[in-house]
């Protein structure tokens, strides 16, 4: 951004320049009072009131302007010594803010101790339990900047990079070890059995809608001798009446001898795949030519973009999804961190060891980065920041100045006539 364009663009700046001009009007006013009082002072003695008073208005508004003015830049474009002293000490000044950043912000102690009273959990259990109010402000100013970020940010590179992330991770984790832990407790607690019964409904399903099949099968298996008696749709009709009758069987009693085997090879499933290396190399090896199949890269690709794009959905209208269960979910979510002083205490901790982690090891990183954006800046852009930051409070001092000089040389006129 051009010095020009940040001068325009800087709300603050109106500000500054209207009390520059009333600093500067002020000063000009003191300066005609001195020159009528002045004028008329032989007419009317106690105009050397008025006349002392300007006169020291007038020094104590210059003094005030030389030295506001002398920050940003040279009075009236003179190289007087110690003028212009932010453009030409930006640089230090960059080091100083960041010295201040990293002293009072950065250091893992200072950030350990300033944590230790900032209770996140609650925080987070009000904001999500509170429906309406000052939250639903700061909600829907944080939905339309996650909103905008995600809009923003390069949809293909973005893509690539949360793809590739899933994958490297995928690729670094041993999922055989995982697989059979998560068997391993859904048959400790039963969880397996909704899962079991529903492969025997399918079975049943599959048996009725492939039972033509079984038969042609049959038909073409048995020899001429079965054919030419008849005997191969009698055949055919038994193993179908078999496996419906096995079907209902194992459905219906939990302890069936079928249904026992599965459950025994489940088991073992899961303790190979948790021990057994031949299993688990095994496992590996077919996550790795999962994650190799085009298929599977499509299915990422389209699993990135729903996510994508429902984020923007619930960030654009975070209402509309705070009504539905959703926000029954985090409601009940706040209400949980707000009353459970564990599960808070918990949070709390983790909240504190992550921003200590992060100041430690990225704290340098972002320091530098502050005083080299600092120092990267031209000493105009310096200039104009500080002034549209600092310059409304400066032309303040110059009023003041002006006021509180012309007092003192009131002051100072009343002491010596008397």
């Amino acid at each position: 951004m051009t010095n020009g364009a940040l001068s325009r663009f800087n709300p603050a700046q109106p500000g500054a320049r209207g009390m520059k001009r009333v600093a500067t009007g002020l000063l000009v006013v003191m300066a005609a009072v001195f020159l009528a009082a002045r004028a008329f002072e032989s007419r009317y003695p106690w105009l050397s009131l008025v006349k002392s008073f300007a006169e020291a208005a007038m020094v104590g508004g210059l003094a005030d302007w030389f030295a506001v003015t002398a920050l940003f830049r040279h009075p009236l474009g003179l190289p007087i010594p110690h003028t212009a002293i932010i453009p030409r000490n930006k640089d230090r000044i960059g080091e100083a803010l960041a010295n201040f950043i990293r002293e009072n912000f950065l250091i893992p102690s200072v950030v350990a101790r300033r944590m230790q009273n900032i209770d996140v959990a609650g925080a987070t259990g009000r904001f999500l339990r509170t429906p309406a109010g000052e939250g639903t402000r700061i909600r829907a100013g944080a939905s339309r900047l996650i909103a905008d970020i995600f809009e923003s940010l390069d949809d293909e590179r973005l893509g690539g990079i949360v793809k590739g992330a899933i994958s490297a991770r995928l690729r670094k984790m041993e999922v055989s070890p995982l697989l059979g832990h998560a068997l391993a407790s859904a048959i400790n607690e039963d969880r397996h059995v909704p899962m079991l019964e529903a492969a025997i409904r399918w079975m049943a399903r599959a048996l009725d809608a492939n039972e033509p099949l079984i038969r042609e099968m049959v038909h073409k298996k048995a020899n001429w001798v079965l054919k030419l008696a008849g005997l191969d749709a009698k055949l055919a009709d038994a193993i179908i009446d078999g496996l419906k009758k096995l079907t209902v069987e194992m459905s219906e009693d939990p302890a069936h001898p079928v249904r026992k085997k599965v459950e025994e090879a489940l088991a073992q499933l899961a303790n190979d795949l948790q021990t057994r290396p031949e299993t688990r190399a095994r496992v590996e090896s077919m996550k790795d030519q999962l994650l190799d199949n085009k298929s599977v890269s499509l299915w990422l690709d389209t699993l990135w973009q729903k996510g994508r794009e429902a984020v923007i959905r619930a960030a654009r209208n975070p209402d509309a999804v705070l009504a539905g269960k959703l926000g029954e979910v985090l409601r009940s979510m706040g209400g949980t961190l707000e009353k459970d002083a564990r599960i808070r205490a918990a949070i709390n901790q983790f909240a504190r060891r992550a921003v200590v982690g992060m100041s430690a090891s990225y704290g340098s990183s972002m320091v530098k980065l502050v005083s080299e954006t600092v120092r990267g800046w031209d000493a105009q852009t310096v200039t104009n920041r500080l002034e549209a930051a600092v310059g409304r409070d400066l032309q303040y001092i110059r009023i003041n100045g002006t006021l509180v000089g012309g007092l003192v040389g009131l002051v100072l006129h009343v002491v010596d006539k008397l």
